[in-house]
């Protein structure tokens, strides 16, 4: 069954807690939060101290992308938020073994995230380290962006990776996804969908995650 994590970046901030108690009623499987520092990205989100605030919200995993630079500063605080995964840049300023190693060791699951101009091979070294990889089809930085095909490409060659050295690598994709294009990085290989404007603008947001978790591959 294909996860859907709804990226928090489209919900409605004044009532956050009840929009996380929403979409974890409408049977997603993780939640998706976004943290931009205004220097990686042009565009600031939220803390560890909004994390933290919200955690006790849900049972569901917190999916944390961290599109910050020099993340290793704030792996502790980030998990001892509530982060059960997180996910870094290559592109970001900062030593990525050191952070990924910090993950690890402070009991969270690291990914990594390239960006759709980032060639996919930059992972290649690092592969055996992830829990997740995070396939961005949108510049990253803002919500509501049209797809970008070419992250499809990326998709396949992670999942080939993953299948001949370790199937249990959780492959998202975040940008741009709706009904269609979930399910064409679905037949590529993906098995995370991440959405914000897609699901949380719908008032029936448990129809459209019931029927993104019944995709599979095209035989």
């Amino acid at each position: 069954m294909t996860k859907v994590s709804p990226s928090i970046l489209s919900a409605d901030f004044s009532r956050l807690g009840d929009e996380i108690r929403r979409l974890e009623s409408s049977g997603a499987d993780w939640t998706h939060v976004d943290v931009m520092d205004g220097m990686f990205v042009p565009n600031i989100t939220i803390g560890p101290s909004v994390i933290k605030a919200v955690r006790g919200c849900t049972d569901l995993p917190f999916d944390v992308h961290l599109m910050i630079q020099r993340p290793e500063r704030y792996v502790d605080d980030f998990i001892n938020a509530g982060a059960d995964y997180l996910t870094v840049h290559p592109e970001a300023e900062g030593n990525v073994e050191e952070t990924l190693k910090k993950i690890t060791d402070g009991g969270a699951r690291p990914g990594m995230s390239v960006n759709p101009e980032t060639d996919v091979h930059v992972l290649d070294k690092f592969l055996d380290k992830l829990d997740l990889v995070l396939i961005m089809t949108v510049h990253p930085g803002f919500g509501g962006q049209k797809f970008i095909p070419s992250g499809l490409d990326k998709i396949k060659y992670v999942r080939e990776w993953a299948d001949a050295h370790n199937p249990k690598l959780e492959i998202s994709v975040d940008g741009g996804i709706n009904r269609d294009t979930g399910k064409k990085c679905v037949d590529a290989g993906a098995g995370v969908l991440a959405a914000g404007s897609a699901l949380f603008s719908l008032d029936d947001m448990a129809s459209e995650i019931k029927l993104w978790q019944g995709f599979g591959p095209d035989p």
